[in-house]
């Protein structure tokens, strides 16, 4: 006899990953339930929970999110999307609904059956986010309008009413200014890179022309008329190539010509002077015809500052922290680590679960009452026992905002934090993670610092070739990934003992630690990004400063804050350890003791997640902690 399963939904839970492996046409496609946000990343899709109850919504979600996420993996190129993604925000925001509809709406054509359960999928995002009581384009999300389009177009569904209502507001301007270009739209929906030309159309339509970039269909234009005329001088080199015959009577002509022709002595003498720079060794200039293509200008280090330079990246690393210890020398750290905080870890564990304490009170009150449907709501049973006719009351639970949030914590690991500072900042992360992950929120742990004292290989490359001026960065960075967003706080607790390491503590460069954060967080799914810088003063890199401006890692470092700051896409604040930052950072604390460092972070992470924006306000101001 078969043993029972212990849970009623694992047998829907195993026939729907299944099923999603085969739409996705992918057997090796791996497939997750999980309470985090939905969404596929590499060969794994996450799919929402499913509990025991197996309630009738929470199964058509699972369904509907399962079939969307099965067709971007069957139809969606991350190659050509990237190729067209333009470099906008807003842009780029509408290109990714409209590729989003695409995917969908090839379904819905090829498996029918798919179209109902991701109008499920679509209803509850709506009903989620408000959709149905907006009243204005104030309010309504342009780029969510678009992709309903899209999908209507395409499909000729009817969409959930909170999406309607979103394309209602929104469908005038969008008809007048892009029908046009949709008007093509069912010839490109299968083909993705005609399709991508058409969404870049529809965004200039809309007025975000100036967020495109550069056009990638006029670089492989300009390539393929080099390639046409590259063909084309080939072709005439070798009609000019003379056959044996043709050569003798040449020469026969060359031959007569000379006799009937009397040498001019200008131009035996010009020809003697040119024999003569031949043989000095000079070059004789090329027609400018044939002079060869200029090869495209590099990409800039940096998106902050295009004319921040760096000699040499070939030794940059960015590495994972057990790959710089092993195993064992990890346990022994982190066993030190531990030894070292012993007295603290009672005030920090005190300041966690205050923090845990104000997020859990904050869920606890999400909640909307007296709904006709959702969970039975036990404490308004007793007025349906004094009145039977009283019609039961449920209740839901709100999406709280910190619910799809990830946070990252950049440290600082420069040879000034050696001692009390970095261990007390190790000790906080760890805290800090593993607090917010029993809320729900994402937590990434970085590190920066460079590989050698002084310089390294780059700084090296650069005395060999004879020094020249202005070299920008000379030393070697290391940005090390300590927890990344996704792994549990468990399995990488032992690489937070790496900050204890002899020798791993150098110097530090700022700024393009701040904007590989940035990048990585911007990589994301979830809808909220915080960022929280863990720094003890300004960057320093005694090889760079030597021999560039004084102000040449700071100067970048506030060109890449401005960046942040003005892109609004990243929540930035900063920390400093016995230093003053708010002179880079807007939204900062100092502290003047180390021991002060577990009660900022957290007081700043309370705050931030606080409903009330004034409060939020206060504490992204610039203040110092007492």
């Amino acid at each position: 006899m078969n043993k029972p399963t212990d849970n009623p939904a694992d047998p829907f839970k195993k026939a729907l990953a299944e099923a999603t492996k085969v739409m996705a046409d992918d057997r090796e496609l791996n497939v997750t339930y999980t309470v985090d946000p939905s969404g596929i990343s590499g060969e794994t899709v996450r799919l929402p929970q499913v509990t025991r109850r197996m309630a009738r919504d929470e199964v058509l979600l699972a369904r509907g999110v399962a079939d969307a996420l099965a067709l971007r993996h069957k139809f969606h190129d991350a190659a050509t999307h990237a190729r067209y993604l333009p470099q906008g925000e807003m842009a780029r925001t509408l290109y990714e609904a409209m590729e989003t509809a695409r995917c969908e709406a090839v379904g819905a054509r090829v498996m029918p059956g798919t179209a109902s359960n991701i109008d499920n999928k679509i209803a509850d995002e709506a009903a989620k986010r408000g959709y149905a009581n907006m009243t204005s384009t104030d309010e309504a999300p342009l780029a969510e309008a678009a992709g309903y389009l899209v999908r209507h177009l395409a499909t000729g569904r009817a969409l959930p009413p909170g999406a309607q209502n979103v394309l209602d507001l929104w469908r005038g301007f969008l008809d007048a200014q892009a029908s046009d270009t949709l008007g093509e739209l069912d010839e490109t929906l299968a083909d993705q890179r005609a399709f991508a030309r058409l969404a870049r159309r529809v965004i200039e339509d809309l007025g975000y022309g100036d967020q495109l970039g550069d056009d990638p269909d006029a670089e492989d234009e300009n390539q393929d008329r080099d390639a046409e005329t590259d063909e084309t001088e080939q072709e005439e080199d070798a009609t000019q190539e003379e056959s044996p015959e043709s050569e003798k009577t040449d020469e026969a002509e060359a031959e007569r010509s000379e006799d009937d022709v009397e040498p001019d002595p200008q131009s035996a003498e010009v020809s003697l002077d040119d024999l003569s720079d031949l043989e000095a060794g000079e070059e004789a200039e090329l027609p400018e015809a044939e002079a060869p293509p200029e090869p495209p200008a590099p990409p800039p280090h940096s998106e902050a500052d295009p004319h921040y330079n760096v000699y040499d990246d070939v030794h940059d690393e960015e590495i994972k922290a057990e790959d710089l210890a092993e195993p064992a020398e990890l346990e022994r750290l982190r066993a030190y680590l531990d030894q070292q905080l012993e007295p603290l870890k009672g005030a920090v564990s005190r300041l966690a679960n205050k923090l845990q304490r104000r997020l859990q009170a904050q869920q606890n009150r999400s909640w909307e009452f007296d709904l006709e449907e959702g969970i039975l709501d036990a404490g308004r049973l007793a007025r349906v026992v004094a009145n039977p006719t009283t019609p039961l009351s449920f209740k839901v639970e709100k999406d709280t905002e910190f619910r799809d949030t990830v946070v990252t914590l950049l440290l600082d690991n420069s040879g000034s934090m050696r001692g009390r500072p970095i261990s007390i900042a190790a000790i906080t992360a760890d805290v800090l993670a593993r607090t917010l992950e029993r809320v729900d929120v994402k937590v990434e742990i970085l590190g920066f610092t460079t590989r050698a004292w002084k310089g390294g290989l780059a700084r090296e490359k650069w005395l060999a070739d004879n020094r020249p001026q202005s070299p920008g960065r000379l030393n070697d960075l290391r940005h090390i990934i300590y927890k990344s967003a996704d792994a549990p706080m468990r399995r990488t607790r032992l690489n937070l003992g790496l900050m204890m390491k002899e020798g791993l503590l150098k110097e530090n460069i700022d700024g393009e630690a701040l904007e590989w954060a940035h990048r990585r967080l911007l990589a994301r799914p979830e809808a909220r990004k915080i960022l929280m810088v863990i720094s003890d003063g300004a960057p320093v890199d005694d090889s760079t400063l030597s021999v560039n401006p004084a102000n040449y890692l700071e100067k970048h470092l506030r060109d890449v804050i401005a960046m942040v700051e003005r892109r609004r896409q990243v929540e930035l604040l900063a920390i400093g350890i016995g230093h003053d930052v708010t002179r880079y950072y807007d939204r900062a604390v100092t502290i003047t003791d180390a021991d002060q460092l577990a009660g900022a972070v957290t007081e700043q992470l309370a705050v931030l997640f606080d409903p009330d924006p004034r409060a939020r306000a206060r504490v992204l101001g610039m203040r110092r902690a007492g």
